[in-house]
């Protein structure tokens, strides 16, 4: 049977099934009030946390800055709970864009609210349609699972891989047991994973905006196989 894939809610969610259901997996998508973190935890064999909104600065300690732009009400504490619980059981875990962000969080880190205003001179980062388009290139670490998925015959201790972009958040102070596998050129942090669980990567941009044409269909099989396996 293909392994389930807990979704968190999220308005726009297609792109992300499409490329789990391509990968072998089957999406599942969860709804607020009614879908309980232990139950879920307990019936599906991976999370992807996918994009959205902005995880509520609360969290870390911070006010809003004035561009804040929130999530659907309870998607915080879900996704919280959801990560915190994953790591628990060692359950794979997916985290795209705000993803990242609230895995970031739930592990105790903070972020950068606004890039285009703390960030002066930062790369194009909001950049975002058409989804699939690049906005710039990321230098990813070889010696990392993302870097063996991405980079798999690179004899060098970094590749540049092209990415897509839509986001003006970022990782400022990075989340216990999480460890930086690729930034941008202006030094934001696109991607982190925690190597003491099976499988645990995030990464700022979209990869599941090029399921058509399969640039990163190697990061969603890793994952699929690792909830496969289970």
């Amino acid at each position: 049977m293909a392994p389930v894939i807990a979704l968190p809610p999220y308005a726009k969610l297609r792109d992300y099934e499409t490329a789990i259901r391509l990968a072998g997996g089957e999406p599942r998508r969860l709804e607020i009030g009614r879908d309980d973190p232990d139950e879920v935890i307990r019936s599906v064999d991976g999370v992807l946390l996918p994009g959205g909104g902005d995880v509520e600065p609360s969290y870390y300690g911070e006010a809003p800055h004035p561009t804040f732009e929130s999530a659907e009400a309870g998607r915080d504490e879900l996704e919280i709970a959801l990560a915190n619980k994953a790591r628990e059981v060692d359950m794979p875990l997916l985290a795209i864009c705000r993803g990242l962000q609230l895995l970031n969080v739930a592990r105790g880190g903070s972020l950068i609210q606004d890039i285009p205003d703390q960030m002066p001179g930062a790369l194009g980062h909001v950049r975002r349609e058409p989804a699939d388009s690049i906005a710039h290139d990321v230098d990813v670490v070889v010696d990392s699972h993302l870097g063996r998925l991405l980079c798999p015959a690179s004899h060098h201790a970094m590749e540049r891989v092209a990415v897509n972009s839509r986001h003006h958040q970022a990782i400022r102070r990075i989340g216990d047991q999480l460890v930086a596998t690729a930034a941008a050129p202006d030094g934001v942090i696109e991607a982190v994973e925690d190597p003491w669980m099976r499988f645990c990567i995030a990464v700022q941009w979209h990869p599941e905006n090029f399921h058509r044409t399969g640039q990163f269909a190697p990061l969603f099989a890793a994952f699929i196989e690792a909830a496969r396996t289970r």
